[in-house]
C-alpha cells in the first residue's frame, strides 16, 4: 500500500493515534488534504516508526 487512506472521520482516527502515542500534539496531527506526507513525517519524527508501519496502522483504524 503506497498511499495513506484516511477513512471516516479524521478526528476519531486522530484521537486513537493520540491515545497510542501520547507524545504527539494537535499540531503534529493537523491533517490537510493533499499533504499526507507531511503528516506522516511529523508522526515519524516523534514516534520513530517507519512510514510504511504508520500508513498501515492509520489505514486500519
Amino acid at each position: 500500500m503506497n498511499e495513506l487512506q484516511i477513512k471516516g472521520n479524521w478526528n476519531q482516527i486522530k484521537g486513537k493515534i493520540k491515545q497510542k502515542y501520547g507524545e504527539l500534539t494537535e499540531n503534529d496531527l493537523t491533517y490537510i488534504e493533499g499533504q499526507e506526507d507531511e503528516l506522516l513525517g511529523r508522526i515519524q519524527e516523534k514516534t520513530g516508526k517507519s512510514k510504511e508501519f504508520l500508513m498501515k496502522e492509520i489505514n486500519n483504524m
